[in-house]
């Protein structure tokens, strides 16, 4: 059991040691492991801090992310509206134009078919005309094929023509 109980001796020199290393630390080495540990204190605050202003302007950020997609949506609709109520307005203007349009073609379209009645018209009364003409050359023709009906003809005219002389 000797082992297990070490000499005064021994004893005393390790209580010296121990002593020696304890005042080494106390004035030493404590005060560099205790500003160690408030420097890493301070920067974990400072990072909370840091960690903080971050979350807040990311807040922030998103705070205006919404606010502009609301306000992008809102002009979106906006065009949106405007593009349908150009759209629409074109169609109308589009329908106004095809109206004016359709009305001048059928003006000229009736234009065209009064002239072209007329001139049709104007043709028969000439085929007419020319048709009476001849007719009536063929029957004079016949009629008076003899130099005696010819002149009975004529004195039947001169009668009938006659200028009325009043006195």
């Amino acid at each position: 059991m000797d082992l297990f109980l070490p000499e005064s001796g021994l004893m005393i020199w390790m209580l010296i040691a121990f002593l020696i290393v304890l005042v080494i630390l106390a004035k030493a080495g404590w005060p560099m492991i205790m500003g160690a540990v408030e420097q890493r204190n301070t920067h974990i605050a400072d990072s909370l801090l840091a960690a903080e202003e971050a979350n807040n302007a990311l807040a922030g950020i998103e705070q205006k992310r919404q606010e502009a997609m609301a306000e992008a949506q809102a002009e979106q609709i906006k065009i949106m509206k405007e593009s349908q109520d150009l759209k629409a307005q074109l169609i109308e203007e589009a329908k106004v134009e095809a109206r004016k349009e359709a009305e001048k073609i059928v003006a000229d379209a009736r234009l065209k078919i009064e002239k072209e009645q007329a001139e049709a018209m104007a043709n028969i009364k000439n085929e007419v005309i020319a048709l009476s003409v001849d007719i009536a050359e063929k029957l004079l023709q016949r009629e008076l094929d003899d130099k005696q009906s010819q002149t009975a003809y004529i004195e039947e005219l001169l009668k009938n023509n006659q200028p009325r002389i009043e006195a």
